[in-house]
């Protein structure tokens, strides 16, 4: 009876419940990895890196949601995503590479290989959780603020605000005071929304570099049209070609109007540059830009169209995938790439949906203050501007998100307010607590005589924290 009476203590031990849960849970997770996401098994299932890709996507999804609105993350969804998340990153600890080695054997000092941790994942995934952290931290900033609220979208109270631009109408609807937020709330937003801005663009340019280190498919390849004209569109391919061309007036002769023809734009652009690199690449004599056209003008031309797709890169940040990316994840086969592409791609999401909500408040209050205003939100001209002329190194800005002692980019409104008091008399237009996000800031800007293409542009503007924080 006392052997009977300890099992059952042991069975009712709550601790022990939660352990073998988890290896249960555990076990299914890895289970459907290994099927290909083929639970019938018949062998019709993806391969390994893109089950894994899928695994990461659907837990972002149901661990987040939507974000509908800045609160910190619920304590179970929190604790699940850090614990799936691990398990799924536990994966590219074992994905390795033979380095070489010197071993002293009796006094014989021998020259052998052994293997340590392929050297883009060792190097990129500690950086996408500081950038996970940096993100829960932003998150966890907005439980103590108390001007604004939100309502739903069913409220009276809300059909004022109903004017916000790009209205989701299923989002509740932010609620600030009758005269807006207070100035001390109002740049505290805007230093969060610089943390959240930081976070997007450094998982953006991750998450450029993969895919630029993934193949190009066969079959994307196969469908492609014969020349870089075919693809754009004569309108397109004269707006593209002409004598003097500016971004801006390029982008304000296209149809925008929906994420379908912003998306179009994007997959007959990139669809041109693959087929004007292939034909400079293998020396096709039947390139469609003519006999009479230097490879110095492919290039120039190449070049606008790379700078066109950073720019859209950065005017859209969540729209969907490009043809071309689809088609890189859906045959890679690489399970680091697959790992490194994935956590990045999500936790772009999550910085854009933060700032997004960000802005959506801030919008509520341009509207609190000034009823006949409106709220210009991601202007094409500071998009332009970013995209267009050259670029900084940010190598060693990268790096900084490698230290897991750096100090935070982020605070509470608590912290901010007691922040700004001792800061009010330093100059204005400086919304750090003397971090290492200040420090980036203040570094020089000048410019980089060589030409940097669309993924050095993309991972120089990763690296640089947001310069407009006031």
């Amino acid at each position: 009876m006392a052997e009977d009476k300890s099992d059952t203590n042991l069975e009712l031990d709550p601790e022990l419940e939660t352990i073998y849960a988890d290896m249960e849970t555990m076990k299914e997770r890895f289970a459907k990895l290994l099927l290909g996401e083929d639970m019938s098994g018949g062998g019709k299932g993806v391969s390994s890196a893109l089950a894994l890709s899928n695994a990461i996507t659907n837990l972002a999804a149901s661990a987040f949601g939507e974000i509908s609105q800045l609160e910190p993350m619920s304590p179970d969804s929190r604790a699940r995503w850090r614990k799936e998340i691990d398990w799924l990153l536990s994966v590219s600890d074992h994905i390795v590479e033979f380095v070489p080695s010197k071993q002293n054997t009796n006094g014989i000092v021998m020259e052998i290989m052994i293997t340590r941790q392929r050297s883009d994942v060792r190097g990129n995934i500690p950086a996408l959780k500081k950038l996970d952290g940096m993100l829960m931290e932003c998150l966890d900033n907005f439980k103590d603020q108390n001007e604004f609220s939100y309502v739903s979208k069913d409220d009276v109270g809300s059909k004022s605000n109903k004017k916000r631009e790009g209205d989701k109408w299923w989002l509740p609807t932010p609620k600030v005071p009758p005269n807006g937020l207070s100035e001390l709330t109002r740049k505290w937003l805007h230093f969060q929304k610089g943390s959240a801005n930081q976070v997007l663009k450094a998982a953006m340019a991750m998450n450029a570099h993969i895919l630029t280190e993934m193949e190009i498919p066969e079959s994307y390849i196969d469908a492609l049209p014969k020349n870089g004209r075919a693809s754009l569109g004569d309108t397109i391919y004269k707006n593209i070609t002409v004598d003097h061309f500016d971004p801006d007036n390029f982008l304000a002769a296209m149809d925008l109007s929906s994420e379908h023809k912003i998306l179009d734009l994007k997959n007959r652009i990139e669809a041109s540059v693959v087929i004007w690199r292939r034909k400079m690449t293998n020396k096709d004599g039947k390139s469609g830009w003519g006999s009479g056209v230097s490879i110095e003008k492919r290039e120039q031309f190449e070049d606008r169209a790379e700078t066109i797709l950073l720019i859209l890169k950065h005017r859209y940040p969540g729209i969907s995938q490009s043809a071309l990316d689809v088609s890189k994840i859906e045959n890679n086969r690489d399970v680091g790439h697959a790992v490194l592409e994935s956590y990045s791609r999500v936790l772009e999401s999550l910085a854009h949906k933060v700032m997004s909500r960000i802005e959506d408040v801030m919008h509520a209050d341009n509207l609190a203050r000034n009823p006949s205003g409106d709220l210009k939100r991601n202007s094409l001209k500071d998009s332009a501007s970013r995209a267009s002329g050259k670029f900084p190194s940010a190598k060693e800005d990268l790096e900084k998100l490698n230290y897991a002692n750096a100090p935070p980019t982020s605070m509470t409104l608590s912290d901010f307010i007691g922040w700004s008091l001792e800061q009010e008399k330093d100059s204005k237009g400086e919304l750090s607590n003397g971090n290492e996000t200040a420090k980036l800031a203040k570094q020089s800007s000048a410019a980089n005589s060589k030409k940097l293409s669309y993924i050095e542009r993309l991972e120089t503007l990763g690296g640089r924290s947001p310069s407009t924080r006031q």
